[in-house]
């Protein structure tokens, strides 16, 4: 019995060993057959990309663009752009260049080419959608609402510039999508800043900040918060403040929360509010009173 159980381990391992080996043969023949077409692709490339006849780098990049090689497309139609500048080829390389550029997330290389197009080729059935994609693009570009938003101040208004032009243009809707979006991004990005300075409890300057949000954005979701935030930095300031500038400050909460009531009645700030306010007026009574 015990030299059965032996005979069965050792047969059971030897399947195993056998399974093995097979999986690493076949292992390898596949990653020889992988290695050896990315060796034939890359080759035929090569060729294709050396060829001094123009109009077999354009059939391939087609081709390329079919199958969604992006950069071996554009790296063809790049080399030909030149030569079919001004023949019946030269729009469809341009317009696809710039695809290519978008699909590979070159978004502002992208953004570029579309600009190119459409002013080289103004009256092409294309112009329309490259001013899209144009501004589509810069959309595209540009960052989370914590950086730096240049790119989304421009692809608005780039996007404006469309609907302007093309105001029932089938791509209307995306761009209005586009501009709202825009617009949030930047609220976010201006109130951000703003309550940055309160933050920091440099109230001067968050003040400031927070009315010039609330000049730029005057339908913003933050507005409301931005008008009360004005209120409570105004007191904290005048709280720091050296006796000569606390009673111009105290007399600043008194406005602004003047204004916030008549505009936000029903506010969740509102008893925040109210209470700076019943301290700013006891303060200025105070000094009032002292002055007296």
């Amino acid at each position: 019995m015990k030299i059965n159980r032996e005979t069965e381990r050792f047969s059971e391992y030897g399947v195993l060993c056998y399974i093995c080996g097979l999986m690493q043969r076949v292992s390898s023949y596949f990653l020889f057959v992988l290695i050896l077409v990315i060796g034939v692709s890359c080759g035929k490339f090569r060729k294709i990309e050396k060829s001094q006849d123009w109009r077999i780098k354009y059939d391939a990049a087609l081709n390329y663009y079919n199958q969604k090689e992006y950069y071996k497309a554009s790296v063809l139609f790049e080399q030909i752009i030149p030569i079919v500048r001004g023949l019946p080829e030269g729009e469809k390389v341009q317009f696809y260049l710039a695809y290519c550029q978008y699909y590979d997330k070159l978004y502002l290389l992208a953004s570029e080419q579309f600009k190119t197009f459409y002013e080289t080729y103004g009256r092409s059935s294309m112009a329309e959608e490259a001013r899209y994609m144009y501004a589509y693009s810069l959309y595209k570009s540009s960052p989370k609402d914590n950086l730096d938003q240049t790119s989304s101040i421009d692809a608005m208004a780039a996007m404006q510039e469309f609907l302007n032009r093309f105001s029932n243009s089938k791509f209307r809707d995306q761009a209005i999508d586009v501009i709202v979006t825009t617009q949030k991004k930047l609220e976010r990005k201006g109130f951000d800043n703003a309550y940055q300075y309160y933050r920091m409890r440099q109230y001067k300057a968050a003040i400031v900040a927070l009315n010039n949000f609330k000049n730029n954005f005057p339908d913003s979701e933050f507005l409301e918060e931005a008008y009360y935030l004005v209120i409570d930095a105004e007191f904290r300031l005048a709280e720091q403040s050296i006796v000569s500038k606390q009673e111009e400050r105290y007399k600043g909460v008194v406005e602004h929360y003047k204004e916030f009531v008549d505009k936000y009645p029903q506010s969740p700030f509102l008893r925040e509010a109210e209470k700076l306010y019943a301290d700013s007026l006891e303060k200025l009574n105070k000094t009032k009173n002292n002055n007296s």
